[in-house]
């Protein structure tokens, strides 16, 4: 069989597989991956209602950000990976976040805020969701493997 009518046959074959991966992938995109990102996204709303006033809407952080201000603390770090986020566990990150930074340092002032009584335990989880999604693979990878190293 090798005359049109085979052509036409394997045409249509290859125009079916070809949908077959087009719609699986997009399965996967829509299903799977929107799932995997569901966190994300609601911490990007979060993050935005609570968080972007200090370190910005793109996570930049306020400017000079490692010098103190006159009153000794110092501005709001960035969140993306020029900043040092990454360096901290999941559970530093998270006691910062709810309970303030004086939760791991005693005595150190700062303007960062506790919020446990403004977001859910879920919530500030989406956050951190939200800004790791932004992160490079290797800084991903070197937050997680601080946070596995810190029970």
């Amino acid at each position: 069989m090798g005359g049109p009518l085979a052509m036409m046959i394997n045409g249509s074959l290859l125009t079916i597989g070809a949908t077959v991966v087009a719609v699986s992938s997009a399965w996967y995109w829509l299903y799977v991956s929107s799932a995997q990102y569901e966190g994300a996204a609601a911490g990007h709303r979060i993050y935005s209602e609570s968080c972007a006033k200090c370190h910005g809407a793109r996570l930049e952080g306020q400017p000079d950000w490692m010098r103190r201000n006159a009153d000794g603390r110092l501005p709001a770090p960035p969140h993306d990976d020029s900043g040092h986020t990454w360096h901290h566990s999941d559970k530093q990150l998270f006691t910062i976040t709810k309970f303030g930074l004086q939760a791991i340092s005693p005595g150190y002032e700062s303007d960062m805020p506790a919020f446990e009584t403004v977001l859910s335990d879920a919530q500030i989880v989406q956050v951190f969701d939200y800004i790791k999604s932004t992160w490079p693979e290797r800084a991903r990878k070197y937050q997680a493997a601080r946070s596995k190293a810190d029970p």
